[in-house]
């Protein structure tokens, strides 16, 4: 979930606020294998573990994102992603996230990154880490194992997210260099078999977020077009992006349509339209698929942000629809309806205000539905979230308007069993 106050979808990057918001080709990337390069440790998958299930119908993609710090106080790990039955349904995970200081691409977490040793009894492949000459530990390491488990998988280093984006505007004055200094990074021989591309989280381009942007409308396409020219066509390059849909918004503040050429794919941050920031209310869910009677602003809706976006001319299939493993929500409630006033923000396990869908399912089960997601009234506390149904019907319409698929904020929200990536995936199948 997103930890710091934001506008129509932001990324959090550190473990205080508790959550959130892409080289050669292949034949390159096995070339840097640790099978041929002898970096890293570990066996080959186990017998009997099934490799990635093929795609959805269409190609459509399953994104989700893996925090570098939940390894920490939520204690969510690579090994989390198999067990849950997570890995068999995702076509593509989102490490998030790097660094974007002076310009350039850099790490977050080194210990959680690479150098964090697993027992064998919490390593995804049930082999303990080593410390000899190349080995290669941390999430860094169970990622390159969960990867031969499923070999279909792919892995996208993500940068940014909405703590660490205040880097972006100077990367923007050299593009080059910001792409050379992130290709040498994610391409790094200790782990560039982990990775498949690059994403971008830029919160926001031309728009006063952490600091205020000075690079000018293009900066962001610019940027995005070293990035491609440094990565070559067989890597991804992708980036998610506002939701921010309103006249004169953040859609409008960077050329995302000129960018397009460059990207695989655009995320729109489809969530956190609303939230206990605004903390007398009126309450809303802070993920409609649709507009409805009395939302607090015109606009901030899933269908809105999309056909701005198609609007411009972004195809389609460049366009995933983005779904919040979380929920928003206010204390001091007495309407059960939407729209009612509070008196604050609920308590929440990571940060006030938000909690995981795997505790509200039962904490607070949904009541109603508004918009194309659910909402509960528990005692005084108000909460907005997706679950499994609004879910499906969320990928009915990613179907309907020829959306590339689906991707959420993040693994460690959903169930043990992966009730809501479950949901994604036969969503998608139709």
């Amino acid at each position: 979930m997103k930890g710091l106050r934001v506008v129509a979808g932001a990324c959090s990057a550190v473990l205080v606020v508790g959550g959130l918001m892409v080289a050669a080709g292949a034949s390159a990337k096995a070339a840097n294998s640790p099978v041929t390069q002898g970096f890293g440790t570990g066996s080959l998958a186990p017998t009997g573990v099934p490799s990635a299930a093929t795609p959805p119908p269409a190609g459509r993609k399953v994104v989700g994102y893996f925090t570098e710090w939940g390894v920490y106080g939520r204690d969510y790990h690579v090994k989390n992603v198999h067990t849950s039955g997570s890995a068999s349904k995702l076509t593509h995970i989102l490490y998030a996230f790097g660094n974007v200081t002076d310009g350039r691409c850099a790490i977050g977490d080194a210990y959680a990154a690479y150098d964090k040793a697993y027992t064998a009894a919490d390593s995804v492949d049930g082999v303990a880490d080593t410390w000899g000459a190349g080995a290669l530990r941390g999430n860094f390491g169970q990622l390159r194992r969960l990867k031969r488990m499923y070999p279909g998988l792919k892995v996208i280093w993500s940068f940014g997210g909405w703590t660490w984006s205040g880097g972006f505007g100077q990367a923007a004055a050299n593009p080059t260099a910001f792409a050379n200094s992130c290709y040498d990074l994610v391409e790094d021989p200790r782990w560039a078999d982990v990775f498949d591309g690059i994403d971008v989280d830029w919160e926001y381009p031309n728009a006063c977020g952490l600091t205020c942007d000075t690079s000018g409308r293009h900066g962001y396409r610019d940027l995005m077009h070293a990035l491609r020219n440094r990565f070559g066509s067989g890597n991804l390059v992708t980036s998610a992006i506002t939701a921010d849909a309103t006249p004169g918004g953040k859609i409008d503040a960077a050329d995302y349509a000129g960018a397009a050429p460059y990207v695989n794919w655009f995320m729109p941050m489809t969530y956190d339209y609303f939230g206990a920031w605004a903390a007398q209310g009126p309450t809303a869910p802070h993920s409609p698929l649709t507009s409805y009677p009395g939302i607090p602003t015109a606009g901030f809706d899933a269908s809105s942000t999309i056909a701005r976006l198609k609007g411009l001319g972004i195809p389609s299939r460049k366009l995933l629809l983005g779904i919040g493993f979380y929920g928003r929500g206010w204390t001091g409630v007495t309407q059960s309806a939407p729209g009612g006033s509070a008196t604050g923000p609920a308590p929440g396990t990571y940060e006030a205000g938000a909690e995981d869908y795997k505790v509200l399912k039962t904490r607070c089960p949904a009541t109603g539905t508004v918009g194309g997601t659910a909402y509960a009234r528990c005692g005084s506390e108000w909460w907005g979230y997706d679950t499994p149904g609004t879910i499906v019907g969320k990928m009915s319409y990613a179907r309907g308007q020829g959306l590339g698929g689906a991707f959420f904020w993040e693994l460690s929200g959903d169930t043990t069993n992966g009730e809501l990536i479950t949901a994604i995936r036969t969503g998608l199948a139709g």
